[in-house]
């Protein structure tokens, strides 16, 4: 393993270790699955498209109504909750939240770690 995979690796370890943390995924900003560790079958390709384009359309319509930079987006559904958080200019990080998680002890982890993983990255 490169020394950028063994960082990426790590850090989707540490996040997947977070009590509640069900899925986590570091995606590029235009889509690509960097690492991963998902509890679930689904279409990576899509699933880090579709995340990608989730973030960057929140930050749009941030920029339309003159608001500062996105730290985040979340996404709840009954038992589940993904969230979105840049990590710097090039990647995202996202994982998947079980709804009975303490959310802000979740997010103060992912906000510490994609400062982080930005400055590495």
């Amino acid at each position: 393993m490169t020394l950028l995979k063994d960082k990426i690796a790590t850090f989707v370890g540490n996040v997947q270790a977070i009590d509640g943390v069900a899925a986590c995924a570091l995606v590029s900003r235009d889509g690509i699955i960097a690492g991963k560790s998902f509890d679930r079958d689904l279409n990576e390709p899509w699933f880090g498209a579709l995340m990608a384009t989730i973030h960057a359309s929140t930050e749009s319509a941030v920029s339309i109504i003159r608001m500062k930079s996105v730290e985040s987006v979340t996404i709840r559904a009954p038992a589940y909750s993904i969230v979105v958080m840049g990590t710097g200019e090039h990647f995202l990080i996202v994982t998947i939240v079980r709804d009975k998680t303490d959310p802000e002890k979740v997010y103060r982890y992912l906000l510490t770690g994609s400062k982080k993983i930005g400055q590495v990255l």
